[in-house]
């Protein structure tokens, strides 16, 4: 049996959440009880603008990119269902990707509270590419628990109120009656039954409409209470299963060969029969992107991809380097409008310019394939399946009906696996090969071919006078963001309800994703694209932490140009109260303003998005003994010592999640303002691994970390996981100005610095497996 749940019904009992209004859920038919929901449109009002010169409402003020996907999803919601088990266990097939965010947790636990169900008995899985969802099968822009929260909670209590009536049949009294905890129906008089036992007769053999009434907030007992991951156990004790822990039949490893520069593709080899008979190959095919090798062991794999030749032909990007790069978006920045006007107010200007970055995650890219005539089977950590299902059918001349994706639980993603490059290279080597394979892909092959933040640009002009900002003019340009994951799909779908004119699918993105928090009188952010030659994507954050950034930077100059406090500035011309209140709480726990010893300092930023907003509050040492300390291969510089954050998500429905997903952010924040960027140069990002690609480490670790929750602000949660980046990276720039007396202009502050590593080889692709390991634990 299972439901589908239609619009709302009744009044909004809390702000733009869901309070105790009716739902109409579906019982769809089946042997034992399964529900599903399917809700109407919410459409959220801009927040009133308090200041003595407001700003006119942004376009994400009135909706913003998770608005957007949530409304994407809504038309296919009741296809999702929930099914009570005779175990007394509730399974659900999660139509999203886990990849760290914690989102198992948080779903099960919206089951749990609904249904009145130990979290322990909700069994959450990962559902296969489902076509049918349409645009309700993407993971991206911290989105999954704003659009699933409602429709999730609507199928449990659906679920929950048909056990209540098998209950009462069984009993012979009023459902009205009979309360429901731990899995169990009870009666006054003392009858019981467990919801196990009443799965199949509270199973219906057609669908059903029913109306239930989700639980007040008042009443929650599981949302909102920190809770640890419900897959924590696995985790520690090696049990998890991640993709290259799958035993799928004959998958022998397989790797890659790839091209000196990005984007070459393989002309000839010069010695396949050599490589073929190498101890462990069984395979060796050319591809699209490469040479595929396939081996008894990753480590032959290795051997052999370092021992092929390779003609290459040449690559998109093989005279580009970082100046190169530089001058084209310089050529194709958007113009300011308001002029200089010092002789009628001051003006504030610069240029920041930011790096490439990594947008590698700690599990390598990989995937599982297996392609037999007429059919094509792929397991990977993909959060966008529905796209991959069709590039890969398309790739090699099948029906998508004719190819299965599994969704497996990915280790990391920042964005990467929106995109299933490995997956398609993967079912491609299988067809050739007519054999199931393991690809995975190198370190060095994921810094220098893999997808990457892009470098950009931002112009930022704002004029002030007698204490008010007058007008704020950003001009962000970037290097070309990849849409080709579904977002752009999305786009095209609802484009004739979007709040902004016929532009493309960046530009939409940018303005349905960046705000001004602050009321800056005339502003503006515009956003120009170029080259798209290089492999990018979004990296917890398509624009934010760049546009935000910069923007705060600026914040720092205003405050000091009409004579006030960085913190009091802010708090003065801020839109939101939300944002005051978390700016408040971070000055309050972290003594904004006590003094300083020369070298070091305070920087105070805040970042809205998605319906969330985070402040923080950092302490940096940029003192001589600090930025000159020593540690084998690595780049120390300048450390962030204390970091305070806090943060407004509306309703947090794990805490404990949340907590994590700041932490994450943060350290992500410090890597990209201080130590980590790419290097281009001749086509050739000359880091190579995680060694010299100087991601946050322990010794850059703030010791001091503080992260609150506040309290809810509304009934329904607001996206978290790209939230903390912008805050962090800008805290962080504005502490290092403050503390040097120089406004960094150029991130990460290290790349303009000689390269403290020498570049691995192109030629082989990869480097030799290590074997002093011990010699470099430290």
């Amino acid at each position: 049996m299972g439901a589908q749940g239609a619009a709302p019904q009744g009044d909004d009992e809390s702000g733009r959440g869901v309070g105790r209004r009716r739902f109409l859920g579906y019982v769809l038919a089946g042997p034992t009880l399964v529900v599903a929901a399917q809700l109407g449109e919410e459409v959220l009002a801009p927040t009133e603008a308090q200041a003595a010169i407001p700003s006119l409402p942004e376009p994400a003020d009135i909706l913003d990119l998770t608005d957007l996907l949530t409304t994407a999803a809504l038309p296919t919601s009741g296809l999702i269902s929930i099914q009570l088990n005779t175990d007394g266990t509730a399974s659900f097939a999660l139509p999203r990707a886990e990849v760290g965010q914690g989102v198992t947790t948080s779903t099960a636990m919206l089951i749990a509270e609904e249904l009145d169900i130990p979290l322990a008995q909700v069994k959450i899985t990962l559902a296969d590419a489902r076509p049918e969802l349409l645009f309700n099968q993407l993971t991206g822009a911290s989105n999954t628990t704003v659009s699933t929260y409602t429709p999730i909670r609507v199928a449990a209590a659906t679920a929950r109120q048909r056990l209540l009536a098998a209950a009462a049949a069984q009993f012979g009294v009023p459902a009205s009656t009979l309360t429901t905890a731990a899995g169990v129906v009870s009666s006054p008089s003392g009858q019981s039954a467990t919801y196990g036992s009443l799965a199949v007769a509270a199973a219906s053999q057609v669908t059903l409409q029913v109306g239930v009434a989700l639980k007040a907030q008042s009443d929650f007992q599981v949302i909102g209470t920190a809770q640890n991951r419900i897959d924590a156990l696995d985790i520690v004790t090696g049990r998890k299963q991640f993709a290259m822990d799958l035993s799928v039949p004959n998958a022998l490893p397989t790797m890659v060969c790839r091209p000196p520069t990005v984007n070459g593709t393989p002309l000839s080899v010069q010695n396949l029969a050599a490589v073929k008979a190498m101890p462990g190959v069984t395979d060796v095919v050319t591809i699209a992107t490469g040479v595929a090798v396939r081996a008894a062991t990753f480590g032959q794999c290795i051997d052999a991809v370092r021992a092929l030749q390779v003609t290459w032909a040449p690559g998109t990007e093989d005279n580009s380097s970082d100046a190169t790069v530089q001058q084209e978006l310089k050529a194709a920045e958007l113009p300011l409008v308001v002029p200089p006007l010092n002789l009628l107010a001051q003006t504030v200007e610069a240029t920041f310019t930011f790096a490439f970055a990594s947008n590698s995650a700690l599990e390598p890219n990989c995937a599982i394939a297996d392609v037999r005539p007429g059919r094509a089977e792929v397991w990977a950590a993909v959060k966008a399946p529905i796209v991959a299902q069709g590039a890969i059918a398309a790739k090699l001349g099948l029906l998508p009906s004719a190819v299965t994706v599994h969704v497996v639980q990915g280790g990391g993603s920042f964005g990467r696996k929106l995109f299933f490059d490995a997956a398609l290279e993967a079912a491609e080597i299988s067809q050739l090969m007519g054999k199931p394979v393991k690809l995975m892909w190198h370190r060095t092959d994921e810094f220098r071919q893999g997808r990457t933040h892009p470098m950009s640009t931002s112009h930022v002009r704002a004029t002030h006078a007698l204490g008010q900002v007058l007008t704020f003019e950003q001009r962000h340009t970037s290097v070309a963001t990849d849409f080709g994951h579904g977002l752009g799909e999305v786009i095209t779908a609802l484009v004739a309800d979007l709040p902004v004119g016929d532009i493309g699918f960046s530009e939409t993105i940018f303005e349905l994703s960046q705000q001004t928090p602050y009321n800056f009188g005339v502003t503006t952010q515009l956003l120009s694209e170029v080259d798209k030659g290089f492999n990018t994507g979004s990296m917890r954050g398509i624009y934010s932490p760049n546009v935000r950034c910069a923007q705060e930077l600026i914040v720092d100059r205003l405050a000091a140009g009409v004579g006030q406090d960085p913190y009091q500035f802010r708090r003065q011309t801020l839109k939101d109260p939300r944002a005051v209140a978390v700016l408040d709480k971070v000055a309050q726990l972290g003594d904004w303003g006590r003094t300083m010893a020369p070298g070091t300092a305070q920087g105070i930023a805040l970042h809205p998005e998605y319906h969330s907003v985070a402040a923080m509050l950092v302490e940096i040492d940029c003192t001589p003994a600090t930025t000159g300390r020593q540690i084998p291969d690595a780049y120390t510089g300048p450390r962030v010592t204390k970091v305070v954050c806090a943060v407004d998500a509306g309703l947090a429905v794990n805490p404990l999640g949340l907590q994590a997903q700041m932490m994450g952010g943060i350290m992500d924040g410090i890597a990209v303002a201080l130590t980590s960027g790419m290097h281009l140069d001749n086509g050739v990002f000359q880091e190579g691994s995680w060694d010299n690609y100087f991601y946050t480490r322990q010794w850059n670790t703030p010791p001091d970390l503080q992260i609150v929750v506040m309290p809810p602000t509304s009934g329904t949660p607001g996206g978290a996981g790209e939230l903390a980046v912008g805050a962090a990276m800008a805290a962080v720039a504005c502490a290092y100005a403050r503390a040097t007396g120089t406004m960094p202009t150029s991130f990460p502050i290290n790349h303009a610095a000689p390269l403290s590593f020498t570049p691995l080889p192109t030629t082989p692709p990869i480097p030799q497996s290590p074997v002093d390991g011990l010699p470099r634990a430290y």
